[in-house]
């Protein structure tokens, strides 16, 4: 049986009473709020996966607040989205993220210096999402609107660890095996194959240091799953690109001590998956040369370590010998298991993840501070009201498209008023 412990506290599932943790959930909740967070493109609504997890949860008692961080092309689509999920019975909020009111409290924030308009995708849903969530709860889960595999058991196991006070912990992430169905096979592409043996690497190169091995704790990096306080929720910096995940750790590590960090199982776990991109600027590929670009800034950040093209080059050789070892070992796992696993193919992958490894660095030598979303402390010093705004926004949005939202598809104009 896995006991193992890592720098951060390691939850597992032993056979935990779901039930009991309910009933001891619910309870809580009446004394700590808890809200979900969901950033999601319309599409998503045209999905199956959103539909499990709205009527997932619509039972849960222990959720007290729903906000939605959608991004919407029309007036229409909004109006579908506002639909869909006001069968929820706790009072949810869908963020029009890109709606003229929206955009319009964005725009007076910028004149007054402060520009998130400059950010763009799930950081910014993720941001403004945080905003209203904060106001209403103390406990905040965020998740995606792509899990095939939801249940009520993830929201409970984020949230739980997070209202049982003795425990201390703010910040908890999800760990999971991504495991396909259709067919059986090893997912989880970035994480195996990009930043495992990455991270081998970079401490094989630079020696013990403690923000490796903080990464190097998280069974799973990568999920977009986690919980936080929404104390840490308005004093984190959300990354403006696609290596918010990692982004995101790095925020946590500054910001509070690694004994209130855990991480928790989610059990057998599944997403859509993207594709790996034909180059740096696409796909995995994309988000694999973001991640870098961002441990290699916190290296810098919070260790003093010094990085040059020499290093870089060196990491593409000690990352391809690493990322080997780590395809033959995959490949007695998933034989062991009966999973389909194509070792070339892997193989073909690491090669790639590897070319970007270059283009990384050129990124950081020439932007080392990257994209990053200030933090909705500062936010507040420059518009103090500002998450009521943003809520009292949402609430007119909302009320506006009632009755929009009832009539056919097609019947509305399809141009924001």
């Amino acid at each position: 049986m896995d006991y193992k412990q890592e720098l951060i506290t390691t939850i597992h599932d032993f056979g935990c009473n779901l039930e009991w943790l309910e009933e001891r959930l619910v309870e809580l909740s009446e004394e700590s709020s808890t809200a979900v967070l969901i950033p999601a493109l319309y599409e998503e609504l045209e999905r199956p996966a959103i539909v499990k997890i709205r009527d997932c949860l619509k039972d849960c008692a222990f959720i007290k607040t729903v906000v939605i961080s959608l991004y919407a092309e029309t007036l229409e689509q909004y109006a579908r989205a506002v639909q869909f999920f006001s069968i929820l019975p706790q009072p949810t909020f869908v963020i029009w993220e890109n709606g003229t009111r929206v955009t319009q409290i964005l725009e007076n924030l910028r004149d007054r210096g402060l520009n998130l308009l400059a950010f763009k995708g799930k950081g910014r849903a993720v941001w403004l999402g945080l905003g209203i969530a904060s106001l209403q709860a103390e406990a905040i889960a965020l998740h995606d609107a792509d899990i095939i595999t939801y249940d009520r058991s993830y929201p409970l196991k984020l949230l739980f660890p997070l209202l049982e006070k003795e425990f201390g912990i703010a910040f908890n992430k999800a760990y999971y095996a991504r495991i396909g169905k259709y067919p059986r096979c090893l997912n989880g592409r970035v994480v195996r194959l990009f930043i495992t043996p990455l991270l081998t690497a970079l401490t094989e190169m630079f020696g013990y240091r403690q923000y490796l091995r903080y990464l190097s704790a998280y069974r799973y990096s990568l999920s977009g799953e986690f919980a936080l306080t929404s104390d840490l929720a308005l004093n984190i910096r959300i990354p403006g690109n696609w290596g918010l995940e990692i982004g995101l750790l790095a925020e946590v590590y500054r910001s509070i001590a690694e004994k209130r960090i855990a991480q928790i199982d989610l059990g057998v776990f599944d997403h859509k998956h993207q594709q790996v991109g034909s180059s740096s600027q696409e796909g995995l590929r994309r988000m694999c040369r973001d991640i870098l670009r961002s441990i290699l800034r916190t290296l810098t950040e919070t260790e003093q370590v010094v990085i040059s093209r020499d290093h870089i080059h060196t990491l593409r050789v000690k990352f391809r010998r690493e990322a080997q070892d780590y395809t033959r070992q995959y490949f007695v796992d998933a034989r062991f298991n009966n999973l389909e696993y194509d070792r070339h193919r892997e193989e073909v992958i690491t090669e790639l993840f590897e070319a970007v490894i270059y283009d990384a660095g050129e990124l950081y030598f020439s932007d080392p501070a990257g994209a990053q979303i200030p933090d909705w402390t500062r936010a507040l010093a420059v518009t103090p009201e500002l998450r009521e705004q943003l809520r009292d926004a949402v609430i007119a949005d909302m009320e506006e498209v009632k009755t929009i939202a009832l009539l056919p598809q097609g019947s509305v104009p399809v141009q924001p008023v």
